[in-house]
């Protein structure tokens, strides 16, 4: 099975996931992706992941959220896509929801908040955004 777009495929199985109300689901593993998990959790947006490996496949297992029985992500999409990707400069980085989401964003300092970006004005692609 090989994956055109792993981020996609990895944002699409939170969001199914928790649509589905599960207390957590699996995932497969790269540093982008563990990345990002780092960044959700910091944010409070997932519990906890951890690293985990069956039949040598490295996976990552992200227990997800809840709020008075509804999902704490309520929208997470991906926004720069390997068709078109989308690239901000520090300056043009907008605030995801007014405020009250996150963009995360990959920069040559790392993957992180769009918080982050602005403040260490550095610019980089755009990969997804979570409220």
């Amino acid at each position: 099975m090989s994956l055109s777009d792993g981020i996609g495929d990895f944002l699409t199985r939170i969001r199914n996931a928790q649509l589905a109300m599960h207390r957590e689901t699996r995932v497969l593993f790269s540093k982008v992706n563990s990345s990002i998990l780092k960044i959700l959790k910091e944010e409070g947006y997932i519990l906890n992941y951890e690293k985990q490996e069956s039949d040598s496949i490295p996976s990552l297992v992200v227990q997800l959220k809840y709020y008075d029985k509804s999902p704490v992500i309520n929208d997470i999409a991906r926004v720069s896509k390997p068709g078109c990707r989308y690239y901000s400069k520090c300056k043009d980085i907008s605030k995801a929801y007014n405020g009250l989401g996150i963009f995360i964003i990959s920069t040559p300092k790392g993957v992180m908040t769009d918080y982050n970006a602005r403040r260490l004005k550095v610019g980089g692609e755009v990969l997804c955004r979570v409220f």
